[in-house]
């Protein structure tokens, strides 16, 4: 007989976490596992690269109309009956305007979206929140499983959230997943009651794949002048990814004379802030917000340099994915930085700072024999990490 499996997450937009659970359901044996997904919404990049064999939630009538706009929402509620659900959307709405800290907002906004969701009419073998908060807290409350699994893919300390609301949910957890050591050591001193209950599940990725996928673009991706080097970074455009450092540290480059282009992957709500920045430091030919890309793999085989300027990661699956594709890499000295590139043979990691950055950039711009060193390196390493769901596979039983 099959093992019943739940998965929760947020939604399969862009994002280090929705790539990891696509790679990770790529790899699940579909023999042994019936695997069912709730998202909170059916949007995303992602929902195409889902195994057929997956089964998506449908959602509840209820979260449906509390979802829309607030305005339409109140109205859709009140007429159909849910007066006190029609509350919950005003004070949910009301939350996410006061509430600054994007971490306490998700866990102060829990309590009005709560009863919006309904339970699940099914008893599974395990359920596995598999981003930190929302997805977590749905898993505690609105499941019915013999094990609970719930997924940290963040540096905890970094995520502005209040300790003592996830301990609660945390303590009905049969265990909690996490994706490097550093972010395991975080957890276990932050919860020192769950330590024992902390694993470490690298993001899984497959060469053999990102191989296949990055040859799908045989033209320059980038359209690049003569002369011109391409740098690349992947992420959502939020604070966390420091990408107004990417556009300071743009800015002296140009000022030194280098020739390139800069181009950023991503989406996300800093979007208006960076282009002004961009447009203000006249870097419109330097600097280039791409959008979205469903498959990054070949603007990540034809970059030059990969540089990443965030603030804070758990275990970035972009830094993976660069490395195995070769790349020469540059990250900022975040608190797990050490545990993805080791300084000066994978990669350099350099003080989280416009100047830093810039001199990193340039000596990887300028010396073409450390380009090729670190990329020789990474191409001589196994950096295949499909084996990590068995991990999984041992916490399930």
């Amino acid at each position: 007989m099959k093992i019943n499996l739940l998965f929760v997450m947020p939604s399969l937009s862009a994002g280090g976490g929705e790539r990891s659970l696509v790679n990770l359901l790529s790899q699940m044996n579909f023999e042994k596992y019936n695997v069912d997904l709730f998202l909170f919404s059916h949007e995303g990049i992602f929902m195409d690269l889902l195994p057929a064999e997956v089964n998506v939630l449908p959602l509840n009538e209820e979260y449906s109309r509390f979802s829309q706009p607030v305005l339409s929402s109140v109205r859709q509620l009140i007429s159909s009956g849910s007066a006190k659900l029609a509350y919950s959307r005003m004070m949910f709405s009301l939350t996410n305007h006061t509430v600054k800290e994007v971490g306490l907002k998700e866990q102060d906004g829990w309590k009005y979206l709560s009863p919006s969701l309904s339970k699940i009419n099914k008893k599974y073998d395990a359920a596995i929140g598999f981003l930190e908060k929302t997805s977590i807290y749905f898993c505690v409350e609105k499941v019915d499983a013999r094990k609970k699994i719930g997924w940290v893919h963040n540096d905890y300390d970094k995520l502005g959230l209040d300790p003592s609301f996830d301990e609660g949910y945390f303590d009905q957890l049969d265990h909690i997943v996490t994706v490097s050591d550093e972010c395991s050591n975080v957890l276990k001193r932050r919860f020192p009651n769950q330590s024992y209950k902390v694993n470490v599940i690298h993001n899984i990725v497959s060469p053999k794949v990102i191989a296949h996928l990055a040859s799908k673009e045989r033209d320059d991706v980038y359209n690049r002048k003569q002369g011109e080097l391409v740098i690349l970074s992947i992420g959502r455009l939020h604070e966390q990814k420091g990408f107004e450092l990417a556009v300071h540290t743009a800015k002296l480059l140009k000022d030194k004379g280098h020739s390139f282009q800069w181009n950023i992957i991503g989406e996300g709500d800093e979007r208006e802030k960076l282009t002004e920045l961009i447009a203000v430091n006249g870097l419109e030919k330097q600097v280039k917000l791409l959008g979205l890309k469903p498959n990054p793999y070949p603007y990540i085989k034809q970059a030059d340099i990969y540089a990443q300027t965030s603030r804070f990661e758990g275990k970035a699956i972009a830094i993976d994915e660069a490395k195995i594709l070769g790349k020469p890499i540059l990250v900022t000295n975040f608190s797990t930085a050490r545990d993805q590139i080791e300084d000066g043979i994978e990669g350099l990691i350099v003080e989280m700072e416009t100047e830093a950055v810039a001199a990193g950039i340039s000596r990887l711009m300028q010396e073409q024999g450390i380009r090729n060193r670190l990329s020789e390196h990474l191409s001589r390493l196994e950096l295949g990490t499909e084996e990590e769901i068995e991990k999984l596979y041992r916490l399930l039983g």
